[in-house]
């Protein structure tokens, strides 16, 4: 594998503007990684070869005149197949979506790296609409995991995390609401992140904006080095005059921040399932690093964290998952995934809630819109917003909400089957050593 394919998309950047290597053999390398390793993963769904190299020639010709638009013009980066691509079909994994037209614009956060000179290089895997920790669908098939393809690469951003981690692409745009950049980054050892709502557009997004997730989920980058993650934040992070949400809010630097007035918390184990002991080992020397320079580091669980299933499950399916499945109706999707299926059938209805939906899709087809209420016994002033009554800490999380567990395929059909929160022993698999974020695939 050349070399290149490993360094970040920051430092290509870098390359291309030196004129070291041209955006037309930087995407060319980047599409024979993907013709190598993508008949293991089936992470992608659609190569858009022929776009990109005409959009590389048209970078090159930038950077010949001096004329280059930033510090990624002429990289390549991957998308989520729930983001619009000017010109492709967008399913988001659904079957009543597999024949939708092709989209006429990008989705916003696509359009924003296009216009810096970023170049879109394939589209990538994810599950039925979305809803699941495993990238399968009835259209693609599933993704496996780089590092081992009897494992998943998580979801619902696996097909992105499983390219990005073979060095088929640098970066990439996923989504998130429960864990869906976060989940396949750490099963994957790749970085993501999930910026606070209303940071970015989401404007072009399968299922739209809007509903009754829009106050969680959010569009995330994810990348092989955290260099690129705050590369990409400022130029993501801008209205695009659609999504009403967006606060048209500076993007500070990173190293201004005054890290000796942070109060930091961290675990190390959420009293569910607890972290190997790599991964306590690294949480608790970056705690101890933190130690040196924070106002203070203790160690604490955030209030309530064993109540953490209730409350997804009551978030995501407020009406007993009515809407989406009156959804999944009103846009075609008749025969959905097993892994679907299993999440509806543990969406029971909460108190107060009443049966069925009508006019689920208003005139712009987004979600409809719930007020949440809490599981039975659970006090709003019990979730984790403080951790001792005053103002909680800075969100400088040490400890990791998701422990390394890369998950057999299939594991979760038996755990939607079986009920909460249940793991086999032995199904806890430390991935890989990734000090260096080297490509799985090499």
């Amino acid at each position: 594998m050349n070399p290149v394919l490993a360094l970040s998309g920051t430092q290509q950047g870098a390359l291309l503007r030196r004129g070291e290597i041209t955006s037309h053999e930087l995407v060319a390398l980047h599409l024979a990684q993907i013709d190598a390793v993508n008949p293991g993963l089936n992470a992608v769904v659609e190569v858009l070869r022929h776009s990109a190299l005409a959009e590389a020639a048209e970078s090159d010709a930038r950077h010949r005149r001096g004329e280059a638009t930033g510090p990624l013009d002429g990289v390549p980066f991957s998308v989520k197949d729930s983001l619009e691509v000017q010109g492709t079909v967008c399913s988001a994994g659904t079957l009543g979506l597999r024949n939708r037209p092709k989209s006429t614009a990008d989705a916003a956060v696509v359009a924003a790296l296009r216009q810096a000179g970023a170049i879109p290089i394939a589209r990538t895997n994810l599950p039925d609409l979305l809803f699941a920790f495993e990238s399968d669908n009835l259209i693609h098939g599933r993704t496996n995991n780089p590092y081992d393809a009897a494992r998943t690469s998580g979801g619902s951003s696996g097909g992105e995390a499983a390219l990005i981690a073979a060095c088929a692409s640098p970066f990439g745009l996923g989504s998130d609401a429960a864990g869906s950049v976060r989940l396949p980054a750490h099963y994957c050892g790749i970085a993501s992140i999930k910026p606070t709502s209303g940071r970015f557009p989401r404007t072009g997004h399968v299922p739209p904006p809007a509903g009754w997730l829009e106050q969680i989920w959010q569009i995330g980058p994810l990348a092989r080095r955290v260099e690129d993650l705050q590369t990409l934040m400022p130029l993501l992070g801008i209205p695009d005059g659609a999504d009403r949400t967006v606060i048209p809010m500076p993007h500070g630097d990173p190293r201004s921040v005054a890290i000796n007035q942070l109060r930091v918390a961290y675990f190390t184990d959420n009293g569910i399932v607890a972290a190997d002991a790599d991964t306590t080992r690294v949480v608790r020397q970056a705690a101890e690093a933190l130690r040196q320079r924070a106002r203070s580091v203790t160690a604490a669980k955030p209030p309530s964290i064993e109540q953490s299933y209730e409350l997804e499950m009551g978030i995501i399916g407020p009406d007993g998952g009515n809407g989406l499945r009156d959804y999944l109706q009103a846009i075609g999707s008749t025969d959905t995934h097993p892994l679907l299926e299993g999440w509806l059938r543990k969406l029971p209805p909460l108190p107060n809630r009443s049966g069925g939906l009508c006019g689920v899709l208003d005139g712009t087809g987004a979600l409809p819109r719930f007020h949440v209420s809490l599981p039975a016994g659970l006090r709003r002033d019990s979730l984790p917003c403080s951790f001792d009554g005053r103002r909680p800490p800075w969100a400088i999380h040490a400890g990791p909400n998701l422990q390394r567990l890369q998950l057999h395929h299939d594991l979760q059909h038996d755990w939607l089957a079986r009920g909460r929160g249940t793991v086999r022993a032995g199904e806890r698999r430390l991935a890989h050593r990734c000090s260096d974020r080297s490509c799985a695939l090499a």
